[in-house]
């Protein structure tokens, strides 16, 4: 495959992709990152015109007054319990327009414009920890930062620029396009932490503290995914019963079986009794990495196990909104 070569120092536009520009895209994403890149949409042209065509991706592109692609920035479903709520993320700029000044800020700001015309309740993103520059962006969009995904990425994902030398952690930031006042029960373990996000966010809730039990006829329901390209579990618990630990365990083996080394659990925040079922997860090992805006609709919470020690000397931290959520994670995971 020949290099993607686009002159630098043209005129740049920004604006919602459309099928023309479905080849150029790719070029930009096998430039940055190879032809191995592990999500199939964005090195395959047709796949990406059928993915927006269905708005299960939203693509923003920035291309030259000649129409040659350089940037791209998109907005999709990723969050199986809200489709009202889209990450922004499958972003890339070419070498020769990374100079370009706030380019990504520029295509993150004017994928927010589209987001709420398309009428979406909340977008969120995960600015890497490998370098300071996207969270600088969501930082200064004030997109609200309120979890951490400890060891989210292999560095195999980053190898072609060797940006990261182990796994890399990122931070989930949040912002309200829609805002739903609702109650929320948080476990008392965080009681501190979850009044510090709270105070926060760009919305109000009646915040109580868990001190249910879980009920005895309840029966867990634990959805997963595995992305076996980056080892990562997420376990979706949309119910929680007494065989929470039983279920959690089967869970774990499969992945596992998978080649699974960093496992995430999804617990529901609207459930008055899921402080238990936290204290549930930690004794297996999980820790906390934070708030979850509207996942379920209602907030989540996360918690997460690594099978391999966290490389959290590696964690470049921009901002001290993010120092409190990353060192609240690493004490809860020295505790547990």
């Amino acid at each position: 495959m020949s290099e993607y070569y686009v002159k630098p120092g043209q005129e740049i536009v920004i604006e919602r992709f459309t099928p023309e520009f479905a080849e150029g895209v790719t070029k930009c994403f096998k430039q940055v990152y190879g032809a191995g890149y592990p999500i199939d949409t964005y090195i395959n042209p047709e796949k990406l015109i059928e993915e927006n065509k269905k708005k299960r991706v939203i693509s923003i592109i920035t291309r030259t007054v000649n129409n040659e692609v350089v940037g791209h920035l998109s907005l999709f479903n990723s969050n199986p319990n809200n489709l009202k709520i889209y990450e922004s993320g499958s972003g890339v700029v070419i070498k020769e327009y990374r100079n370009t000044e706030k380019l990504f800020t520029r295509m993150t700001a004017f994928s927010e414009k589209i987001g709420r015309e398309e009428g979406i309740d909340g977008v969120y993103g995960e600015p890497v920890c490998n370098h300071p520059f996207s969270q600088k962006i969501c930082y200064n969009l004030k997109w609200i930062p309120t979890a951490i995904e400890v060891d989210l990425m292999p560095a195999t994902a980053y190898a072609k620029e060797a940006s990261a030398k182990g796994r890399v952690s990122v931070f989930w930031c949040f912002k309200t396009f829609i805002p739903k006042f609702h109650t929320v029960y948080i476990p008392e373990r965080y009681r501190d932490f979850f009044e510090i996000i709270y105070n926060r966010i760009d919305d109000k809730r009646d915040i109580k503290i868990s001190d249910k039990s879980i009920p005895i006829g309840n029966s867990t329901i634990i959805s997963s995914q595995v992305f076996e390209f980056a080892q990562v579990a997420r376990m979706s618990i949309k119910e929680v019963g007494k065989d929470l630990e039983e279920k959690l365990k089967i869970a774990e083996k499969e992945a596992e079986e998978r080649g699974v080394v960093c496992f995430q659990a999804w617990l529901d925040l609207a459930k008055p009794y899921v402080g238990e079922a936290v204290e549930i997860l930690r004794k297996n090992g999980y820790f906390l990495g934070g708030l979850l805006t509207r996942w379920f609709d209602t907030d989540g919470i996360l918690m997460q196990k690594l099978a391999v020690t966290p490389c959290w000397d590696d964690i470049v931290i921009a901002f001290e909104e993010n120092t409190v959520i990353a060192d609240m994670a690493k004490k809860d995971w020295e505790s547990v």
